[in-house]
């Protein structure tokens, strides 16, 4: 017959005790001491159901049948420091931010082809020069970019000029609907949010052509101006014509994933925006956490998607 080791004083003469919280539990008929059944847990076992299947302290604890201490003190001993990895091939890198307050956040690139980490970097604040920090990282590393998806931040469009550039189309549509809302009250911005509506499914000559149409039809009402408080003409419909200037200086970027050298570019940035989605939710369940756990925290979830 199977008998528990007391881990005090070594005796086998054991006997289960009831169970708690769904652990068998035993007590030592030599000493008295009341123990749990001991579980051999490897570290990658521990981290992986802390990061990975979203389980908190306590319900690892009930779990794995240590105390909350034990489970703390194993999970800070664990080491999960990020650094940039040796890279090989070429592709569709995408490149994004996101943000946990003010002055805390990631900035991430994305092989489009298979969702690998080619670049993670803790940041301040969304700076161009972190933008060419990680381009330059990915190539020095052996990677070839073959184009870059973006969401929007216009200077990157003239830094990475050399690049063929993605403006990530479904960013462009909530740039549109920011200016003239979900639903335009004036019959020029219905028609100009329609057609960005529909942009996913256009060809770039085609939009091109009904954008000019729609350009010509409504100039009067986008180029009239009224006399305003300050005795200075000013145009009436500004936000109109703001959606339309995002639009005219994002539209030859709109379409590159249609070009003939750009075959398997992915229009949106949906793969990093899926990314850090998956990592906030994973976070959440973890609250509290002070900021050097909370970069290991992360720098494990990307380890885990190499």
């Amino acid at each position: 017959m199977f008998k528990m080791r007391c881990i005090v004083c070594g005796s086998m003469h054991t006997k289960k005790n009831g169970v708690r919280n769904g652990v068998q539990l035993y007590k030592c008929q030599d000493c008295g001491y009341q123990f749990r059944a001991r579980v051999e847990l490897s570290e990658d076992e521990l981290w992986n159901a802390y990061l990975q299947e979203k389980q908190t302290i306590k319900e690892l604890s009930e779990r794995f049948g240590m105390s909350v201490a034990t489970i703390k003190r194993r999970l800070h001993d664990i080491k999960r420091e990020w650094v940039q990895p040796p890279l090989s091939g070429k592709g569709f890198v995408h490149l994004d931010v996101t943000y946990w307050g003010r002055c805390f956040g990631v900035l991430l690139a994305l092989d489009s082809q298979t969702g690998s980490p080619l670049y993670m970097a803790f940041v301040k604040s969304e700076t161009v020069k972190d933008y060419e920090d990680a381009v330059c990282s990915i190539k020095e590393r052996g990677y070839t970019i073959r184009g870059l998806i973006i969401d929007g931040k216009q200077s990157l469009f003239r830094t990475f000029s050399d690049y063929r550039i993605q403006m990530c189309q479904f960013h462009m549509k909530q740039i549109i609907r920011r200016y003239l809302t979900l639903n335009p009250k004036m019959h020029a911005s219905r028609e100009l949010k329609q057609l960005t509506d529909r942009l996913h499914k256009a060809d770039e000559a085609d939009f091109k052509r009904d954008y000019q149409k729609w350009k010509e039809k409504w100039k009067d009402t986008i180029d009239h101006k009224s006399l305003h408080k300050d005795g200075k003409m000013h145009y009436t419909h500004q936000r109109l014509r703001a959606a339309m200037n995002s639009l005219n200086f994002y539209l030859p970027y709109l379409f590159t994933y249609q070009r003939e050298d750009c075959k398997g570019m992915p229009n949106t940035n949906n793969k990093i925006e899926g990314t850090f989605t998956d990592l906030k939710k994973n976070l959440n369940n973890h609250s509290g956490l002070t900021q050097m756990n909370r970069k290991r925290f992360i720098s494990g979830f990307f380890l885990a998607l190499m």
